[in-house]
């Protein structure tokens, strides 16, 4: 299989990758062969990428880091909470911890260099899937870090509640598509104070997850916000906050935006290490977070271009690739490589065809 932008889907390619809508539910599913119709439609709800079946690719796998369902019990258990505070029910913090304890499992069972987290689908209510999304890869930072379960139970409530302070912000600041007004980013900036003050009185969560609410902003040379924190003065769950809280927002679709590439979020992560993040911290998302996803579609140095086959453990801008072109000519047969090996062949973009 590999990884396709819908602009270059054709009538009759097979979708390798079920599609979701907005609230989880397949819109298409694997195995379904593509019309005119349904490519019209993707575009549409402004689903970007699809993975579709490829002969030449035949050995590539994507691995979830979580199951789907697992996924769904996060996406609906942050929804719960949010209109839990919004009614004045009593939260279920049982079933809270409970779902993220299946999700600490699922993690603990993934083996190698993570790279899709977000499902196949258009716009979304961002809220809730980049809290869930975040929440995977702060969790993925933890255990590479060496957190033991209990550490990740609390890490994990604190960063899957991040945003919870968004819930005061007027959703006309929030779904603001034109660039905010001074007054407007002072709103929005005072969700990390909501937050905090919203989940410090929850007894059962505990005030280390207000404290990552209240922090996840923060940044390593103390530029960041609502106290302009320093280094090890942020809370070590905030750190990772920050990290995997940056990294999702920027490789998500947005209403009044789209995703950059993997690669491109990659950059701005590392290039702020020591600046915005603890450089401990990045040379573990940097062993952990993978450039270029299996299946993605990479430019190389010699003008050949193809796909990602799997990842090098270790070395995450060094995959096994399999070239298909050489500039528009098919090869036959095509040519892989192990980038380790070849060093002098360097990837010089992507190009999803």
């Amino acid at each position: 299989m590999r990884q396709v932008n819908v602009s270059y889907l054709n009538e009759g390619d097979i979708l390798a990758h079920p599609v979701l809508d907005v609230n989880g539910r397949i819109l298409l599913t694997s195995g379904v062969k593509l019309t005119n119709l349904y490519i019209q439609k993707l575009r549409s709800l402004g689903v970007d990428m699809v993975l579709i079946e490829d002969d030449r690719l035949g050995d590539v796998c994507i691995h979830m880091p979580i199951t789907p369902r697992t996924k769904e019990a996060a996406f609906q258990a942050v929804k719960s909470v949010r209109h839990c505070l919004e009614t004045n029910r009593l939260i279920r913090s049982n079933e809270l911890r409970d779902m993220l304890k299946r999700m600490i499992s699922d993690l603990l069972c993934f083996e190698g260099i993570l790279g899709y987290v977000s499902d196949f689908r258009g716009f979304d209510d961002f809220t809730f899937h980049h809290s869930v999304n975040t929440t995977i890869f702060a969790l993925i930072l933890g255990v590479a870090a060496g957190y033991n379960e209990s550490k990740l139970l609390e890490a994990g409530i604190g960063v899957l509640m991040h945003d919870i302070g968004k819930i005061k912000i007027s959703n006309l600041v929030l779904n603001k598509v034109e660039k905010l007004t001074e007054e407007e980013f002072k709103e929005i900036k005072q969700h990390a104070n909501y937050g905090y003050e919203i989940l410090r009185q929850i007894e059962d969560f505990g005030l280390i997850s207000a404290h990552v609410a209240l922090q996840h902003h923060e940044r390593w040379d103390g530029s960041g916000y609502p106290r302009g924190l320093k280094g090890t003065a942020i809370h070590e769950y905030a750190r990772i906050a920050a990290i995997a809280d940056v990294y999702e927002a920027l490789t998500s679709k947005r209403m009044y935006r789209d995703a950059i590439e993997p690669y491109q979020a990659h950059e701005y992560i590392m290039a702020h290490s020591g600046i915005l993040f603890e450089p401990k911290l990045i040379n573990i998302f940097s062993q952990q977070i993978s450039i270029y996803p299996d299946g993605s579609g990479v430019l190389l140095s010699n003008g050949q271009r193809g796909n990602v086959v799997k990842q090098n453990v270790g070395y995450p801008s060094r995959p096994y690739i399999r070239m298909l072109y050489q500039g528009e000519e098919p090869l036959s047969p095509p040519v892989d490589y192990n980038l380790i090996e070849h060093p002098s062949l360097l990837i010089i973009g992507t190009e999803n065809q």
